[in-house]
């Protein structure tokens, strides 16, 4: 999928590609973390290691070019799935080993602290949202679930350009829709789809999301005099999905997004924070902002129905999904009984949310 050069840029920029499509960096924040110079607000936010975290991806290619992302066009554009399908297991294993080799020379860093170091050897949670379009990869499904019988938590973060691939998910730790304008117009304008039924993909996206069992969260990324107003229009695209969380994040002018943006277009906390509090005042009394983030200029907002649920019970989530894995299974092999093995835990009327 990839030519010979844009592979060469990729390992310069210290990305590692994994099998025919997918890729693995370290992130800047498992770097401070291994220097005990602070964390990821994904730790604030839901407790998630950052040392423990790798960041991925299992598809290069996107269908959007959004303005705003720091990638540039590192990868292919295409609507549809092109050349090979590695295999999940394959893809983990190589993920892995790639991660860690980036993350060698900390070993022998004065700065590194030991024991963050030998903990980062074991790989606790992959954030799949690198670069591309991780969804699109055809075996998502059963990448996730192979990812979860290993003990490693998931967030998966996707543009809704795929609905048909959202609707395959049965389980994620948390599940992530990137809403980056409040109307038709200004999404393609700073999104710059390829698809011309965009919108269509996001609202079906968005219903989705509002019927699944898993945690979720909308990411609203804003741009300083380009996506900060229509508050109408964040809520009816909130409201349609329901998310168990939002994210308000500032845009960053780095990387290739300096092509299209300037730096005035990028907001500081406090008015990202300004921002938030008029949104809030616009959903009513659905969400509340829980925690901050202010090195990533990044707000948490709460479901009311989410209370006491905010941090992920770790050891709770792997045993309330591989148990209901290893039940599907035993369904599929009893499946000419007259009476199949019935699954034991049934979360279909509420969000599986379990309480840290």
């Amino acid at each position: 999928m990839l030519t010979k050069q844009q592979i060469q840029e990729l390992e310069k920029q210290q990305y590692r590609m994994v099998g025919n499509h997918s890729a693995v960096k370290v992130c800047g924040w498992t770097k401070k973390m291994l220097r005990s110079e602070g964390a990821c607000y994904k730790f604030k936010f839901y407790g998630i290691r950052s040392h423990q975290c790798m960041q991925m991806t299992s598809s290069m290619f996107c269908a959007n070019r959004c303005t705003f992302c720091w990638r540039g066009e590192k990868a292919p554009v295409a609507k549809v799935w092109k050349g090979e399908v590695d295999d999940p297991d394959t893809i983990i294993e190589l993920s892995q080993k790639r991660h860690m080799s980036l993350l060698q020379g900390f070993g022998g860093n004065d700065k590194t602290k030991d024991f963050l170091f030998q903990e980062a050897k074991q790989v606790r949670h992959v954030a799949l949202s690198l670069t591309g379009e991780p969804i699109a990869y055809p075996k998502i499904n059963e990448l996730l679930e192979k990812f979860h019988k290993a003990k490693i938590s998931t967030f998966l973060v996707t543009n809704a350009q795929y609905p048909e691939q959202i609707a395959k998910i049965k389980n994620v730790t948390q599940f992530y829709i990137s809403v980056d304008a409040p109307n038709k117009i200004k999404l393609k304008e700073i999104d710059r789809p390829l698809f011309p039924d965009f919108y269509e993909r996001l609202l079906k996206s968005l219903d989705i999301m509002k019927e699944a069992t898993y945690r979720t969260c909308i990411r609203l990324t804003i741009i300083k005099d380009q996506n900060d107003l229509d508050l109408q229009g964040y809520k009816t695209l909130i409201m349609r999905g329901s998310p168990d969380f939002i994210e308000v994040k500032g845009y960053m002018h780095v990387g290739a997004s300096r092509k299209f943006l300037e730096r005035e277009n990028m907001p500081m906390h406090e008015e990202i924070d300004t921002f938030t509090q008029s949104l809030i005042e616009t959903l009513g009394d659905e969400y509340t902002v829980t925690s901050e983030h202010k090195p990533s200029r990044v707000l948490c907002l709460m479901h009311k129905r989410m209370q006491g649920k905010q941090y992920i019970d770790f050891p709770k989530f792997f045993e309330i999904v591989n148990k209901e894995n290893d039940n599907k299974k035993d369904e599929k092999s009893n499946e000419n009984n007259e009476t199949p093995i019935a699954n034991s835990l049934d979360y279909s009327n509420e969000k599986m949310t379990p309480n840290c």
